[in-house]
């Protein structure tokens, strides 16, 4: 056993095969390109097999990761997709958007003395190779129970908690706003990183179990939660994001060329500015490109300027890089693509010509001094340090909130002083009786895994509310 172990940390972990960053800098295709059979099992093997396996705690949705990846060492690929199913509706988007390193691979043994096993990747593999060949049985689905639960918003919360409760045999109707389904998988995460054939597919999936989706469906406009009751269902389950994009109130924001990365994103992903000019979607297109904030959603912004024909993408932020939230190849990645990450630096204001177009940015220059309420240490502005960034469009990513139209609809579902919906932190229940929230509407901007662990908790409490009661 000794030896085995020894062996598996001396095995060097998988390398995914990825696009040079001087060709997919201007293309909008996958960058990553997958593991192939062979390395999928040289990868696999790699895995201790642990009798208590601390990866699995990491993992939001409890998926059975040791499980999964036996199965992958066997040949056995489909039955390796099957094995996620059961705990995760969208293990090829979590394949790739996930922070493993921060949770299942974060807790993998392997990583205390070398590096884990590469868990994300052999979850793609496995979910890849199951919608490439087409042949695994979908979930059974127990009988009719005769209930009926509307999921509003179709984002990663939302398609979890309808994947979990059709196989346990009530009806579920998912209302989407958009046209299309898939919330912040389709408007918010770009091509290069999430196809969006991968989202249809996983959506389809779900469809083919029997959950309905209605699209262009406002509830809190078109109808209300109240009207949903009174149209027969049982329960209600909101997870409708954080989609409201939050500013800095500089001056000059109001300038031509200063967006959202909630607009930018939405109009080059959702509304598919990319596939120009298949799609002539208007879309901003900069010569000199700064981006406000360091999250994975700045990192996303800058990118897709690269990709959109910018000359020159500076990632604005006011820390230095050792506390970027991004992750790690998010901000690997957008190196390798020439985006230049101007640290310790503030934005002031903005500058416009005579025709109201940006044109450039004041800085202030800062400097690091105590650990704030995040435990970040706080930036602080060095005096006289003022200096101007010629710019012609600017993407603020400093955040989101959620959208009041639903919660100013329904008065009875209590919000937080962020505008957040209140729900038990097990359960999601809401203070509306029939009514669960999971997700960004309830914590703020998170990871598209913690939506589904929320999702998870929601069915389940939802499951027992239909069957036993409140």
């Amino acid at each position: 056993m000794v030896e085995t172990k020894v062996k598996k940390e001396q095995t060097p972990r998988a390398k995914m095969p990825e696009q040079s960053p001087d060709v997919r800098r201007r293309n909008f295709m996958e960058v990553p390109l997958g593991l192939t059979p062979e390395m999928a099992q040289t990868e696999a093997s790699r895995c201790l097999q642990c009798k208590n396996p601390a990866c699995v705690e990491g993992c939001p949705v409890s998926v059975n990761i040791p499980g999964f990846i036996n199965k992958i060492v066997q040949g056995d690929f489909e039955g390796a997709a099957i094995t996620l199913w059961q705990k995760n509706a969208l293990p090829a988007v979590c394949g790739r958007v996930c922070p493993q390193e921060i949770q299942c691979e974060g807790k993998c043994i392997l990583g205390k003395k070398g590096t884990p096993v590469a868990i994300g990747y052999l979850e793609r593999f496995s979910a890849d190779y199951a919608r490439e060949k087409g042949t695994v049985e979908l979930p059974k689905v127990a009988s009719k129970t005769g209930k009926k639960i509307a999921v509003i918003g179709s984002g990663p919360s939302g398609l979890t908690v309808a994947g979990d409760l059709i196989v346990k045999g009530h009806d579920v109707t998912i209302f989407e706003a958009f046209h299309q389904s898939g919330g912040v998988l389709v408007y918010g995460i770009p091509e290069f990183r999430l196809p969006k054939a991968i989202v249809a597919s996983e959506v389809s999936t779900l469809e083919k179990l029997g959950v309905k989706i209605e699209t262009n469906s406002v509830v809190g406009a078109t109808v209300t939660i109240d009207e949903l009751f009174k149209e027969g269902y049982d329960a209600v389950y909101v997870g409708v994001g954080a989609g409201l994009p939050r500013f800095m109130n500089l001056p000059g924001e109001n300038l031509i060329g200063v967006f959202s990365a909630n607009e930018y994103l939405t109009r080059t992903n959702l509304m598919k500015a990319y596939l120009f000019p298949e799609y002539d979607t208007p879309v901003a297109r900069g010569k000199n490109v700064v981006v406000l904030g360091a999250g994975n959603v700045a990192m996303d912004s800058a990118r897709t300027a690269m990709r959109l024909g910018a000359e020159s993408v500076k990632v604005v932020y006011r820390r230095s890089r050792a506390e970027m939230p991004a992750r790690a190849e998010e901000l690997h990645h957008a190196e390798e693509e020439g985006i230049e990450f101007v640290l310790l630096t503030n934005p002031v204001q903005f500058f416009g010509d005579e025709k109201g177009r940006l044109c450039g940015m004041e800085c202030l220059k800062m400097e690091l001094g105590e650990p704030d309420s995040s435990g970040r240490r706080r930036p602080v502005a060095i005096a006289g340090s003022e200096y101007t960034i010629e710019c012609d469009l600017a993407v603020v990513s400093v955040g989101a909130q959620p959208n009041p139209l639903l919660t100013n609809a329904t008065p009875e579902i209590s919000l937080n002083k962020w505008g957040n919906i209140v729900a038990h932190p097990v359960t999601g229940k809401t203070t509306k009786k029939g009514v669960w929230a999971g997700g960004d509407i309830v914590t703020g901007m998170a990871t598209v895994i913690l939506a589904m662990g929320a999702g998870r908790e929601a069915a389940n409490s939802i499951h027992d509310y239909l069957t036993i009661g409140w």
